[in-house]
């Protein structure tokens, strides 16, 4: 993990050098003069997956924005160094007033102004390099699940005003997540500290319409209780805008549990069943069913379609947390 504010580290083998960091684009927009730049990835969508255009949303001036998170993936700025597929990511923790209802307003923090942070998206075997910037006010880091070398597990505190360099291999592939674990890491995670870090298999998964949903709660008088829930960051907001999607058509969700204060909660789809990829860590299913039960970061694939047009609930089946916001409808359209 290389202290960008260390400049005698740069010049050590295994760190950066100053003018490799100007390249990065630290000091200047750039990348390494080895480097063949390639355009940006878009999400990696078959045409044979139908996925409906997303409505305005109403609250595209908040912080948060569910709409556009259910269906957004960061692969990153890629580019090719030594004949492999590099991708780097800008990632910068912030502090943001979230106004969750009309009574309740929360100071978030959070990664690149969002709760989750941004669903960074990669194949196996890919190098990331995360570029974090800490102008939160408080310290901060990136714990990455996943394989790599300790100096980069994301443990080492960064201190407000400074920035550091993740870079690993993207492995194995499966369902991950990154968070804050600067103690109390049950803060620095209520606070909305987290995000979704996907790991594609080499050979892609069958198309589908591609959805994520993150369960995350919120402390909003300091009790170490929450008070209130949500899906991609906003209580209820699925209730009152429901994400639509076609009828026959094969839904891949991707669905993690960050609700702190809870030793665990559930996920129910109603009026259907899904197969479940356990932490997305295989191509074949372990199981069918309509709850599955996860603990705190656990997370997994779930695949599924509608053969019925209509509205449909999706929540834990912990009645109080779902009536305290994190409920929400699928739209199933012709």
């Amino acid at each position: 993990m290389a202290d960008l504010s260390d400049r005698s580290a740069m010049k050590k083998p295994g760190h950066w050098t100053r003018r490799q960091l100007l390249q990065l684009g630290i000091g200047g927009a750039g990348v390494a003069g080895a480097a063949i730049a390639l355009q940006n990835f878009t999400q990696r969508r078959s045409a044979a997956a139908r996925i409906p255009p997303m409505a305005a949303d109403p609250v595209a001036a908040s912080t948060i924005n569910p709409m556009q998170i259910a269906r957004d993936f960061d692969y990153g700025t890629v580019t090719r160094e030594n004949g492999r597929t590099v991708r780097e990511f800008r990632m910068e923790a912030n502090t943001s007033i979230v106004q969750l209802n009309s009574a309740v307003s929360f100071n978030t923090w959070n990664v690149n102004n969002r709760v989750p942070g941004p669903t960074l998206r990669a194949t196996e075997g890919d190098r990331i390099r995360v570029i974090f910037s800490n102008k939160a006010g408080h310290s901060h880091s990136l714990h990455f699940h996943g394989v790599h070398p300790t100096e980069m597990d994301g443990v080492k505190p960064i201190r407000n005003g400074a920035a550091f360099i993740y870079e690993f291999d993207a492995l194995p592939y499966g369902l991950h997540l990154y968070h804050c674990h600067v103690a109390p890491v049950t803060r620095h995670i209520g606070k909305g500290l987290y995000g979704m870090f996907i790991i594609d298999p080499p050979k892609p998964r069958p198309p589908a319409d591609e959805i994520l949903l993150i369960m995350g709660g919120y402390d909003v008088n300091d009790d170490e209780k929450n008070e209130l829930y949500a899906f991609n960051g906003m209580p209820n907001y699925y209730m009152n805008n429901p994400i639509q999607i076609y009828k026959n058509q094969l839904i891949r969700l991707y669905v993690m549990n960050m609700i702190e204060y809870e030793s665990a909660v559930t996920f129910h789809l109603h009026a259907n069943f899904f197969d479940v990829y356990r932490t997305g860590m295989t191509l074949t299913p372990s199981e069918k069913t309509d709850v599955i039960t996860m603990g705190v970061a656990e997370r997994h694939i779930l695949e599924f379609s509608y053969g019925y047009g209509g509205k449909y609930m999706f929540h834990p089946h912990q009645d109080a947390i779902a009536e305290a916001g994190c409920m929400g409808l699928f739209e199933v359209i012709a």
